[in-house]
């Protein structure tokens, strides 16, 4: 892997957000769910996808603060555009869990 400057890592904008709404994506060619993320007055509210049903159900996901990367353009992900990338690691298994504060902070932190 190729080293990066610290200003590299500074153009990645890497927020924390609080999911405020999830539902199933059964359209998607990989069983998904559908998260809409507040990430409070300077973003505001943004949505996406993600392959992370074998950890999470979108009932427990509502609440959930997540980690995202908020400067990438949308993507279309099937019939749904994804505004954000949240982030996750893969399990022994190789499924997602998602990457999260240990503790509760305000909404649109920025990762430093």
């Amino acid at each position: 892997m190729s080293e990066i400057t610290f200003d590299d890592f500074l153009k990645v904008d890497i927020r924390v957000g609080e999911v405020i709404r999830a539902e199933p994506y059964p359209e998607a060619r990989k069983p998904a769910i559908k998260m809409w993320v507040d990430f409070g007055d300077e973003i505001g509210e943004r949505k996406t996808s993600a392959q992370i049903t074998a950890h999470y159900d979108p009932a427990t996901l509502v609440g959930k603060q997540v980690m995202a990367v908020v400067n990438f353009p949308p993507r279309q992900i099937g019939r749904f555009m994804s505004e954000v990338l949240v982030l996750g690691l893969p399990d022994e298994n190789g499924e997602i869990v998602l990457i999260g504060p240990d503790g509760a902070v305000p909404v649109g932190g920025r990762m430093h």
